[in-house]
């Protein structure tokens, strides 16, 4: 029968579907089926009817898509999240009866809505219509010190900024629309903004799912959405750095720098990716589809940063010196110490002016080591790795070692754990540890004084938070030097993400030491026949 495609059963035969396959023709002998696969799925499918039919025949809906299901579950998620911060964003008249934000009674901490736009807002001085970079002011630090203070982000974060301040001030001037005060309609537009750029970052997490499209629902179905969706502007990186990998995948390096330079414009992390792409090049001999990547990417992060660094020199460097200078944060493992023993820190009590120069060196050190742990398992496993698994290894080793890791900075892994260990229960409970990090912070930043809760037990969370992100990191590399544990590999891919590297074979220059070589490297095209149903599950 002309024009039919073959549609696995549940006893493995193939059925003829009588029309082609709406949505992903990649996988017309296998077909992600998570209700009738995963435990976890199958009993929540029970609220929709049950787990899929034996005998149904896949990939025939023409609207009602993966994707469009998957898009449609994540703006549930994003409402949820948007209704979560939207306490914080309510008004109240003041003592002399002009309407202003209503935060009595540490309103952001107690409803736990706080979202750094807010206080932003006014902070960085854009509700004066200032220019990001060119507008200074002067601040009292801690230490008792005066600095003069400039925008704080990366060029592309403090234009979305500004750009979304422009569109407040015209909305507010524009009587025919419903109004609010002016700093609850620039959270909007920031809000409706950081919902499009988590779109495209669970589109592309599909895209980038391969046959397993449904995994892809973790990303939109993620607790840490709810959470942290809105609780900075970290929503336009993860847009970049996932973008950047499809483009990867679809073997358009060009378009993959440039991605990856803008989201380094705008969040450093996805500039990191560029390092397991370099390893994986030279595993596999094709270190000049690197290049034209990496030369993409400085292209792109100096086209955007370029005018502005000469322009205001010091105010783009604002981003630079205040992570220089800044200490240990509250969710860093560095903190966590010093709360529990009470350390002093590498650097001792700092005097007014002082960096912390042993912390910066000793995380930089740490973070080198990172590398060079990502780089040796690139290079000497059995099999060459996934790209997703390595980025996601880089991005979680740079968050544990740092010593900043806000609480928004957990959704950088988001997509890429969904995609490096598509073990939905195991991330189920991985990301609904880290979201509930946020009750305590909140706590702990409304003070004992306040019914607040101690220090420990915020500190505590977070131990609890890195301890789940160190055991998917064991996973992750455990999958990798055990291929057959990789669910991804065993329903038929190679590597979604990986673009010029998927099936490729090993290839290692002649200058590579055999100590940083895999034993015996494999061939993907030998090794990649039939895929099967299941792989082993480790939960």
């Amino acid at each position: 029968m002309t024009g039919q495609q073959p549609v696995d059963n549940d006893q493995g035969a193939l059925l003829a579907s009588p029309g082609p396959l709406a949505e992903d023709r990649r996988s017309a002998r296998w077909r992600d089926r998570p209700s009738r696969e995963d435990p976890m799925v199958a009993e929540l499918s029970s609220v929709v009817g049950g787990p899929i039919g034996k005998h149904a025949l896949l990939g025939r809906q023409r609207f009602f898509t993966p994707l469009r299901v998957t898009i449609l579950l994540a703006l549930v998620f994003l409402s949820l999240g948007w209704f979560g911060k939207a306490a914080c964003i309510q008004q109240s008249p003041g003592p002399n009866g002009t309407v202003g934000l209503d935060w009595s009674g540490n309103r952001q901490y107690v409803a736990m809505c706080y979202s750094d736009t807010v206080p932003l807002y006014g902070a960085e001085r854009l509700d004066e219509g200032a220019f990001p970079y060119k507008k200074w002011w002067e601040e009292t630090a801690g230490d008792g010190t005066v600095q003069r203070r400039y925008m704080e982000y990366p060029v592309v974060a403090g234009m979305y900024q500004y750009l979304s301040m422009v569109v407040a001030k015209a909305w507010s001037a524009a009587p025919w629309l419903p109004q609010a005060i002016q700093v609850a309609i620039y959270f909007n537009i920031v809000a409706f903004g950081m919902a499009l750029a988590w779109l495209v970052t669970v589109w592309a997490s599909v895209k980038l799912a391969g046959r397993r499209v449904w995994d892809a629902a973790m990303v939109a179905c993620s607790p840490l959405v709810i959470v942290h969706a809105f609780t900075n502007f970290d929503a336009l990186a993860t847009a970049f750095a996932s973008g950047g990998l499809l483009a990867w995948a679809k073997r358009r390096p060009v378009l993959a720098g440039v991605l990856l330079g803008l989201g380094g414009a705008t969040k450093l992390y996805p500039l990191l990716f560029l390092g397991p792409l370099l390893v994986l090049c030279v595993r596999t001999g094709r270190v000049r589809d690197w290049v034209r990547t990496a030369a993409a990417a400085a292209a792109a992060w100096l086209v955007v940063n370029g005018p502005v660094a000469l322009l205001f020199p010091r105010g783009w460097f604002e981003f630079f010196r205040l992570n220089s200078d800044r200490g240990a944060d509250p969710d860093s493992i560095y903190n966590v110490v010093r709360s529990f023993t009470g350390w002093a820190g590498f650097d001792g009590p700092l005097g007014p002016g002082q960096k912390p120069d042993a912390l910066n060196a000793v995380t930089i050190l740490l973070f080198v080591a990172v590398c060079a742990g990502v780089a040796f398992v690139a290079l000497t496993a059995p099999r060459r790795p996934r790209l997703i698994s390595l980025c996601f290894l880089l991005v979680a080793g740079f968050l544990l070692t740092n010593k900043v890791w806000s609480p928004q900075y957990s959704l950088w892994l988001v997509p890429l754990a969904v995609l490096a260990l598509p073990h939905r229960r195991i991330l189920l409970a991985w990301m609904t540890i880290d979201a509930l990090v946020w009750v305590p912070r909140m706590m702990y930043y409304l003070g004992v004084e306040n019914k607040g809760l101690p220090e420990q037990w915020f500190t505590a969370a977070v131990v609890v938070r890195d301890l789940a992100v160190i055991g998917l990191c064991y996973l992750v590399i455990r999958q990798i030097y055990r291929p057959s544990e990789d669910l991804v590999r065993a329903s038929g891919d190679d590597d979604p993400s990986g673009g010029p590297l998927d099936r490729a074979a090993d290839d290692y220059p002649d200058w590579l030491p055999s100590w940083l070589r895999a034993s015996e490297p494999t061939v993907p095209e030998r090794l990649v026949t039939e895929p099967r149903s299941q792989a082993t599950d480790p939960t």
